[in-house]
C-alpha cells in the first residue's frame, strides 16, 4: 500500500432502518482524513443524506488507494438491501444484508482491503427475528475471525474492558472462571500494549461483590477466583491493581493509579463511562487480528429518519480507528516485542 495514502476504513451501516446510514453520511461530510469505504446500500445512503439535508458525493468503490478526500464524498461498495428501510421499523428480510455487510468489512480488513472496519449500530432483535442466531458484533467478529476477544469501550479520559459481556445478573458470577478470568487480562494486557502503546500496562480489576467481597463476608468470588488469577499473573509481571471495590474505582486519586479497567459485567463500569462521555466513547473489540471500532450507542429507532442523530460518537470511533492505525503503521512487525517496549506510553504520569 501507498505510504501516503489514507487509510482505507470500511464502515458498516447497521441496522438500515435506523440511524446507522444517517451518521455514515454525516461522517462522510467532515473533513477527516481517511478514505472511507461505505459498505452497504448505495440507495440507502442517498435516502439518508436526502433526509438529513446532506449533500454528498457517492463514488463507487475500485479499490484503490488515495492520497486525499474531499470533504462530503463517500466511497460505496454496494452491498443490496432486500426491501426498501421503513425507518424506525426493522424488516428482518433485511438479516442477510447486514451480515453480508459485516463479512465483508472482517474480509477486508482480514485480506488488507481495509485499515480497519468501523461500525454504526445494528438491531440484534431483527437478525434473530429472521431465524438466525446472532448475540451482536464483537461475537460476530470473534466467529468469524476465530478469535478469543475481550470489549472495551474507551473515551479519551477511561478505557473499560467487560470480563462479562451480555448476560443476565444472575449468570455473571458462573461466567468468571479462573480460565476465563486469565484468558481476558492476557488480552487486554497485550492489547493495551501493541495497540495503545503502554509499555507497562496498569489495570485496575474490580470486584464483583460490593466492598470487593469484604472479606468473604460479601461473596467469595473475589477469594476463590479474582485474586488466585491476579496473583498468578502478577508473578508473571502483569501490574494489575485490586481488586478495587466498584464503588469507588473511579474517583479522581484511583484514576491516575491506572490505564484501564476491567469491570466484572456490563452495568458495572459502562454507566460512569457513559454518564461523562457518551458521545466521545467509543466501543472497541480487543483480540481480533484487525481494527474494530464502534458507535457506543443503540439504532434509536425513535429518531431514524428524522436527520436528527447525532454524529459524536461515529466520529470518535473513526479518529480512534485512525489513531490506532497510525501507531500500528510506526511498529514493524518483524520487531514484535521489542518494538512494544519501544512505543510511547500514553496517560503514565
Amino acid at each position: 500500500m501507498n505510504t501516503l495514502a489514507l487509510p482505507r476504513l470500511a464502515l458498516t451501516a447497521g441496522e438500515p432502518a435506523g440511524v446507522g446510514p444517517e451518521l455514515l453520511v454525516r461522517l462522510a461530510a467532515t473533513s477527516l482524513a481517511a478514505n472511507f469505504v461505505a459498505v452497504t446500500d448505495r440507495a440507502l445512503l442517498e435516502r439518508a443524506a436526502a433526509r438529513c439535508g446532506v449533500m454528498i458525493e457517492l463514488i463507487d468503490d475500485d479499490g484503490h488507494d488515495a492520497a486525499s478526500r474531499p470533504a462530503g464524498t463517500l466511497r460505496v461498495r454496494h452491498v443490496p438491501l432486500a426491501v426498501e428501510e421503513v425507518p424506525g421499523h426493522p424488516d428482518p428480510r433485511n438479516a442477510d444484508h447486514v451480515l453480508a455487510t459485516l463479512t465483508e468489512g472482517a474480509d477486508g480488513c482480514l485480506q488488507g482491503r481495509y485499515a480497519a472496519v468501523i461500525t454504526a449500530p445494528l438491531q440484534k432483535s431483527s437478525i434473530n427475528d429472521a431465524g438466525i442466531p446472532f448475540s451482536g458484533h464483537t461475537e460476530f467478529f470473534a466467529a468469524h475471525s476465530r478469535a478469543e476477544v475481550v470489549m472495551m469501550l474507551a473515551s479519551p479520559e477511561l478505557r473499560v474492558a467487560l470480563a462479562t459481556t451480555h448476560l443476565p445478573l444472575h449468570a455473571v458470577s458462573a461466567a468468571i472462571t479462573p480460565a476465563s478470568l486469565e484468558r481476558t487480562l492476557r488480552i487486554v494486557h497485550n492489547e493495551l500494549r501493541t495497540k495503545f502503546g503502554f509499555t507497562e500496562p496498569r489495570i485496575a480489576v474490580l470486584g464483583l461483590n460490593p466492598h470487593a467481597g469484604e472479606n468473604g463476608h460479601l461473596g467469595r468470588e473475589e477469594i476463590d477466583t479474582i485474586i488466585p488469577v491476579m496473583e498468578k499473573l502478577r508473578a508473571q509481571g502483569m501490574h494489575l491493581l485490586g481488586p478495587v471495590p466498584a464503588d469507588t474505582a473511579f474517583v479522581p486519586a484511583q484514576r491516575e493509579r491506572y490505564d484501564a479497567v476491567l469491570a466484572m459485567y456490563h452495568d458495572q463500569a459502562l454507566p460512569v463511562l457513559k454518564s461523562e462521555a457518551f458521545d466521545r466513547t467509543v466501543n472497541l473489540t480487543l483480540g481480533l487480528p484487525f481494527i474494530r471500532t464502534s458507535v457506543d450507542h443503540g439504532t434509536a429507532l425513535d429518531i431514524a429518519g428524522s436527520g436528527k442523530a447525532d454524529p459524536s460518537s461515529l466520529i470518535a470511533a473513526a479518529k480512534m480507528a485512525l489513531d490506532l492505525v497510525a501507531r500500528r503503521a510506526v511498529s514493524s512487525p518483524m520487531d514484535g516485542d521489542r518494538q512494544d517496549e519501544q512505543a510511547t506510553p500514553q496517560g503514565h504520569p
